[in-house]
């Protein structure tokens, strides 16, 4: 049904939790903020960073941006290794790319630390382009991503083209861009959210994503 397939990373390919909370705690935690319960830094999984720190936290902008310099700090040095890979995913990538599928990583984290992570799971092999935020802040909204994806790859027959999510960012930005999505339930979304901001396709795992796109 599709030939063009992107992939979002934090809860779709990665279960990355760990990494993105304590990273999360480690800057909270210089603004005198301490996190107690884990489970309510689960904002800061898939939106852009500085949503989560104005929107959470109310950290005006420069506060946020400067907030996410020192998330940094600790991601670069340990929470980019702080991840497990959601189990089918590697064998829905070889299926993908034995098939002639195209895919790309459409991501709102930083470029650098996706492309980081690609290699040190070892499904770089398996994407043909990877598209994350720029570290100064821009291209960070997913439809902003999915736009440039498109023009760069001069993508222009849209019904090719469809989002695999785990959150309603990657469903929204889908939608803004005309595109199919698939959201996914085994990342840190649900059903609800997923169905309310109008996925195209609901998946329980990586056999039920293959089966859409194939």
């Amino acid at each position: 049904m599709y030939d063009i397939i992107l992939f979002d990373l934090d809860g779709t390919l990665i279960d990355s939790g760990l990494g993105i909370t304590n990273s999360a705690m480690y800057a909270l935690s210089k603004y005198g903020i301490h996190i107690e319960n884990r489970e309510s830094l689960r904002s800061f999984i898939g939106p852009p960073l500085i949503d989560s720190f104005m929107n959470t936290y109310g950290f005006p902008e420069e506060k946020a941006r400067e907030a996410i310099e020192v998330y940094r700090e600790y991601y670069g040095a340990k929470g980019v290794f702080e991840i497990t890979v959601y189990d089918g995913l590697e064998a829905l990538l070889a299926k993908l790319k034995n098939a002639g599928k195209t895919i790309i990583l459409a991501t709102s984290k930083y470029e650098f630390y996706a492309l980081q992570i690609l290699e040190n799971i070892g499904f770089a092999k398996y994407f043909d382009f990877a598209v994350g935020s720029n570290q100064d802040g821009s291209r960070g909204t997913k439809a902003e991503i999915i736009s440039y994806i498109l023009e760069s790859q001069s993508i222009t027959d849209k019904s090719k083209v469809v989002m695999i999510g785990d959150r309603k960012h990657d469903i929204i930005g889908a939608k803004t861009l005309g595109i199919d999505s698939i959201g996914v339930l085994y990342g840190f979304g649900d059903r609800e959210e997923l169905e309310t901001h109008g996925a195209t396709h609901i998946a329980k795992n990586a056999e039920e994503i293959w089966t859409i796109v194939k």
